[in-house]
């Protein structure tokens, strides 16, 4: 029988054969595709000093790896460095928090007379008490004004006092920052707005016309717990004075430009939140006296609260936008909940690290705050990442850890990244930190603290200088860049690769 080939399959294989005589005789070795050998990836990444030595992040850097669910180490470079960890404390304060308060925990706002309420008048006191909430704003502050319309009150006879004595007072969570620095306002029991006022400025007819508010979603109302008037000048930018019970305020023209805005702090929280009450208060007919502080603790019947979103909702705010009051708030209400006497945020800090030595196995932890804003805290990536792996087994910190979208070269978001990370940022002056969780392409899941800090760098900057000091961005832009080449270094090293 002979069988029939297509011109077409018979030119192909003349073609082929007529490439290479070679091909005449038996191969001399197997033409199929050879499966990589086993550890080709680990060979073919570059080698942890070599990322540090090619993104030329002065100072120290340290990192650890860690599998979640043996805890087992799996690479370091300087495990045991003690570092700043800037804002990556907040995930330890989370965990200190979540653990004291419980997920579900809430703070309570209550609006409080004290005296006989009849007809409709309050003859005694009316006290807004501050229940430990970072999270109230003039939003919620006016839903307590309706509150005390709706309990029938329309006259109060005797004082407006306000309470912030659930926490200690505390008038700048750093005092080294600048005195401007939104970030590091004041601390109290009660807080409104995070403790900042929204400062304003228009160019107009002769020089600026300026406002001070406590804007929020629904309302805008004028405060005059905060004033500010512009000067003549061109440095400094600000200045600060506490005159009484007001914030007083300058600025440099020669800084406002065409106009803009920003939020400045708050360094007397009670009376800012006792200021703007009465606003509110009057535009439901109600008149009250000018607030005053009361130290004491609070007692009367109960005519409005307001709760706060439970603990974890606050604190997945907290971690996502990292902010320093509510890190300081619900560390200190933790610290406060355990029975610990406080009367400041060091003492308060100094109990949440004896916590991480004894729950987190975190014995070189030293921490002056909650926040991470306090330099002269301390950390190791490796009993960080320990710390880490744990809390991923009790599931607690993980879910509610910010998405960190990974980058190219020019800083663009990468779509669709082969692995995705959760974590928590930490940035100060030639200080970067990142620590969390890195789900591999192939489902595996680790754990990892990188902290870098060039201290030298840090400690030359001058005190006018510390807002924006020269150089700093781009040592952090540096720092961050290596942290993403290590988080692609381990997909490829500890992935299955087959």
């Amino acid at each position: 029988m002979v069988q029939s080939v297509s011109r077409r399959v018979f030119i192909a294989l003349s073609a082929s054969l007529a490439g290479s005589a070679a091909l005449a005789g038996p191969p001399g070795q197997s033409l199929r595709p050879k499966l990589r050998p086993k550890g080709f990836a680990k060979r073919a990444a570059p080698g942890a000093g070599e990322l540090i030595r090619r993104a030329g992040v002065s100072g120290a850097v340290g990192f650890a790896l860690a599998d979640v669910e043996s805890g087992e180490i799996l690479e370091g470079h300087q495990p045991e460095a003690t570092l700043p960890p800037a804002s990556v404390t907040k995930a330890v304060t989370a965990m200190y928090a979540l653990e004291t308060l419980g997920a579900e925990h809430r703070f309570v706002t209550r609006l409080m007379a004290r005296g006989e309420i009849s007809n409709g008048i309050l003859k005694g006191d009316l006290i807004l008490v501050g229940g430990g909430d970072p999270t109230f704003d003039t939003d919620a502050l006016g839903d307590l004004a309706r509150g005390l319309k709706e309990a029938g009150i329309h006259e109060v006879k005797g004082r407006f006092l306000v309470n912030g004595a659930a926490l200690p007072s505390i008038r700048s969570i750093d005092p080294v920052q600048p005195a401007h620095a939104g970030y590091s306002p004041a601390v109290s029991g009660l807080s409104l707005n995070f403790n900042r006022v929204h400062f304003e400025w228009k160019p107009a007819a002769e020089g600026y016309s300026v406002t001070m508010d406590a804007r929020s979603a629904k309302y805008r109302p004028d405060v005059s717990i905060a004033k500010i008037a512009v000067a003549d000048r061109a440095l400094p930018v600000y200045t600060y004075e506490s005159k009484g019970s007001q914030d007083v305020w300058t600025v440099a023209s020669g800084a406002l430009g065409r106009g803009g805005a920003r939020w400045l702090p708050v360094r007397q929280p009670e009376l800012y939140a006792g200021d703007v009450f009465r606003t509110l208060a009057r535009a439901h007919g109600i008149v009250l006296e000018p607030a005053k502080l009361d130290f004491g603790v609070p007692e009367g019947r109960v005519v409005a609260f307001h709760l706060s979103e439970p603990l974890r909702e606050i604190l997945r705010g907290m971690l996502r936008y990292s902010t320093n009051l509510t890190a300081e708030m619900v560390g200190m209400a933790a610290s406060k909940a355990r029975g610990v006497a406080i009367e400041t945020l060091a003492e308060s800090a100094a109990a949440m690290s004896a916590w991480a030595h004894e729950a987190l196995n975190m014995p070189h932890a030293a921490l002056v705050d909650h926040s991470g804003l306090g330099g002269a805290s301390r950390m190791r990536p490796d009993e960080l990442v320990r710390a880490l792996a744990a809390a991923k087994r009790r599931d607690v910190l993980r879910p509610i850890l910010k998405d960190i979208r990974l980058r190219d070269a020019k800083g663009r978001v990468k779509e669709g990244a082969p692995m995705s990370v959760q974590a928590k940022t930490g940035t100060l002056n030639f200080v970067s930190g990142l620590a969390g969780y890195v789900t591999l392409h192939n489902g595996r899941m680790l754990a990892f603290a990188i902290l870098s800090a060039d201290l030298e760098a840090r400690a030359a900057v001058p005190a006018h200088d510390r807002e924006r000091p020269k150089g700093a961005r781009r040592w952090v832009h540096k720092a961050r860049h290596l942290q993403q080449r290590l988080i692609e270094r381990w997909d490829a090293l500890y992935a299955d690769h087959g």
